[in-house]
């Protein structure tokens, strides 16, 4: 499938799942929904945190995409959302049409799948591709720089890599500054903050083999913590690993 058909099955309700692994080539975008109050001390918060939260587009009086997908309806073309209200999930839904109105802000955010073609193509298998589970997340102790309301700690996407690979990982990735680029931390969870590795924030755990690093990128989920702190009365994004699956191509953002 390519992304358009991608979302079209989403669209119609036969797709409901991370979209890890899906559209290979294809940009994939976390998505972040706020009252338009919020909304440039949000966008001022995701430029002092751009590793955490590479903007990407920013939808306003429309829930139309224009830039990485011109007409492509955020209503309903992504897998999942959160329905957020005081900084707690309330519920889940696969269209958020009923919650629409102009008030909203829609903030499409990089995101690390995108990178995930090219490590594969370059000889490194991904675990949670692998197993056929969404990749596991974790809140750290890696604090943000705050905007006005904005704070919070960052989250991290894990994927362990085989040992004598890491630095060829780094390498990969860090032609993608727009979707994260380089790991923030490898091999040592514990000094982000993350006790227990076999139990992640968001996400599936997934098997570290004995001749594995685990690798951590900062995750566009980071956003979704700084709502908990600052509790905002309504805010919508993408489920954790549901991604807004975009018409541009991964080579769009390559550096």
């Amino acid at each position: 499938m390519n992304a358009k058909e991608l979302r079209k099955k989403i669209a119609d309700g036969e797709f409901v799942k991370p979209t890890a692994g899906y559209c290979e080539g294809q940009v994939q975008a976390n998505m972040f929904v706020i009252p338009k109050e919020h909304a440039s001390s949000f966008e001022e918060f995701t430029k002092k945190n751009s590793k955490a939260m590479p903007l990407l587009e920013v939808v306003k009086e429309s829930h139309y995409s224009k830039v990485l997908a011109n007409g492509a309806n955020l209503l309903n073309e992504l897998p999942l959302y959160n329905i957020i209200e005081n900084g707690k999930v309330v519920k889940q839904v696969t269209d958020i049409g009923e919650y629409y109105s102009d008030d909203l802000v829609f903030f499409l955010i990089g995101c690390s799948f995108t990178f995930e073609t090219s490590l594969i193509k370059s000889g490194i298998p991904l675990r949670h591709v692998e197993q056929g589970v969404n990749v596991p997340m974790y809140s750290t102790n890696i604090k943000l720089n705050p905007v006005g309301i904005w704070k919070g700690d960052m989250v991290v996407s894990m994927r362990p890599i085989k040992k004598e690979r890491v630095a060829d990982a780094c390498v990969v990735t860090s032609h993608f500054p727009n979707m994260h680029g380089t790991p923030i931390q490898v091999g040592y969870p514990e000094m982000i903050g993350i006790k227990d590795i076999s139990n992640p924030d968001y996400g599936d755990a997934v098997d570290i083999k004995e001749d594995e690093i685990p690798l951590f990128w900062p995750c566009g989920v980071t956003p979704q913590n700084a709502l908990r702190d600052v509790k905002l009365p309504f805010a919508i994004t993408h489920a954790p690993g549901h991604m807004f699956v975009s018409d541009k191509k991964d080579s769009d953002y390559y550096i």
